[in-house]
């Protein structure tokens, strides 16, 4: 096995393991000797922003497939198998990356990276689980166009990138996922799920020489063409709007700005903006439209980060009564922050808020391997905890204000979904 092992030391006192198969697929492991589990995920670099308008939905569609079946197992034998162990077997399909990922006891490694393996390499798609499964997806696609929090996050990316392949939802147009064949799917799979274009990350309790010997086994005959990723270039849109009237008790709101991409040094600075102005319970904007109006049960703020792009949202549900004075109020509290900026102890506690949640979060071996995983995938090398915490102990209240003159003086996308909805309407 042509393979790079290397050993080191993260802030967390945790070793980290990289190998590298010959068949180009990145290995990457952080030993935590403590535990008695371990998380494992695939991370294929493919995603709704990978497809073009005809294969929209295809992603996510072989994200399902994946556990219908395979050459060596039956649906049945994958979720048999998983549940005699007391494992947990689950999937994702995102904007830039399809994860497959298992947690298990420590002595149950072998299984879950068989299992695993088997379903990204050897998946069959047959024509009567796909038919079957076409059903589920469809039936997830009616459920996201019933819940109005829901759409209005993929009305809002339509706002922010139009036509580009951000603007698609990741579930596919229904009436294309409605006529897949198994053609499509196979032929899509074959093109992306490729070794090169895959990292396996793992975190917890395991033994390094073990796991190599298991990658080579399992994944080692993987074999895939030269890959054809291209990850199409993006442009955050601004000022456009796009509503659906519905008949429901609230209207959602967003407003779209543009972001950091994931991997720079800015989204340290936009955290810590995010965390002051929707992004915790003593955040500006949940006191104020909350804590202070009663005008709102959910009012949040987030970033998106995604290969070479990201965005900026604000989400409100709210009453149709009072759209207009909850779009007054959200503007108002951007204004002043703008113009005055945050208090010290925002500052602070923003930072800690932000410091506390990374620390806390590595006490799980999910939270790292996704980690771990995604950053390999989209970075070209895993996170290292110690340089991220002490990014984010560098930034300045200077870097935030500098960061929101850059995304929040921009003219925002405005997304409505809801009663009242096309009173919005461009």
């Amino acid at each position: 096995m042509d393979s790079i092992l290397k050993n080191v030391a993260g802030a967390d006192e945790c070793m980290r393991d990289e190998w590298v198969l010959p068949n180009g697929l990145r290995v990457l492991g952080e030993r935590l000797p403590h535990l008695r589990s371990v998380s494992i995920g695939a991370w294929m670099h493919v995603g709704s922003m990978m497809e073009t308008p005809e294969e929209n939905g295809l992603s996510h569609f072989i994200e399902h497939m994946i556990f219908k079946g395979t050459t060596k197992r039956t649906v049945r034998q994958i979720a048999e198998e998983m549940d005699a162990v007391g494992g947990q077997l689950n999937a994702f399909t995102g904007k830039d990356c399809t994860c497959c990922y298992a947690k298990v006891i420590d002595e149950d490694i072998e299984l879950a990276i068989d299992i695993i393996a088997d379903m990204v390499m050897n998946a069959t798609m047959d024509e009567k689980e796909l038919d079957k499964e076409r059903g589920v997806v469809l039936e997830e696609i009616s459920m996201d166009e019933d819940s109005p929090e829901d759409l209005v996050h993929d009305l809002l990316a339509k706002a922010q990138f139009g036509t580009q392949s951000l603007g698609q939802p990741i579930l596919g147009p229904a009436e294309q996922v409605a006529a897949y064949t198994r053609a499509n799917l196979m032929d899509y799979k074959n093109k992306h799920y490729l070794p090169r274009e895959t990292v396996v990350a793992l975190a917890g309790n395991y033994e390094p020489a073990q796991v190599q010997a298991l990658m080579e086994k399992y994944f080692g005959t993987w074999q895939g063409g030269e890959s054809a990723l291209v990850v199409p270039k993006q442009q955050v849109l601004t000022g456009r709007r796009v509503v659906k009237e519905k008949d429901t008790e609230q209207l959602h709101i967003c407003l779209g700005y543009p972001g950091f991409a994931y991997g720079t040094d800015d989204v340290y600075a936009v955290a810590v903006m995010n965390n002051v102005l929707g992004g915790a319970m003593s955040s500006r904007l949940f006191q104020r439209i909350r804590e202070e109006l009663g005008m709102a049960y959910s009012i949040y703020t987030y970033p998106n980060s995604y290969q070479g792009i990201g965005t900026y949202g604000i989400y409100a549900g709210i009453s149709p009564k009072n759209g207009d004075k909850v779009l007054e109020e959200i503007d108002s509290e951007l204004k002043r922050f703008l113009k005055d900026g945050m208090t010290d102890k925002e500052f602070r506690d923003s930072k800690t808020q932000l410091r506390s949640g990374y620390l806390m979060g590595l006490e799980s071996s999910g939270s790292r391997m996704q980690a771990m995983g995604r950053s390999t995938l989209l970075n070209g090398h895993p996170t290292d905890h110690q340089k991220t915490i002490a990014a984010i102990e560098a930034v300045t209240p200077e870097m935030v204000m500098d960061v929101a003159h850059k995304v929040l003086t921009a003219e925002p996308c405005l997304a409505v979904a809801g009663k009242g909805a096309e009173k919005y309407a461009e």
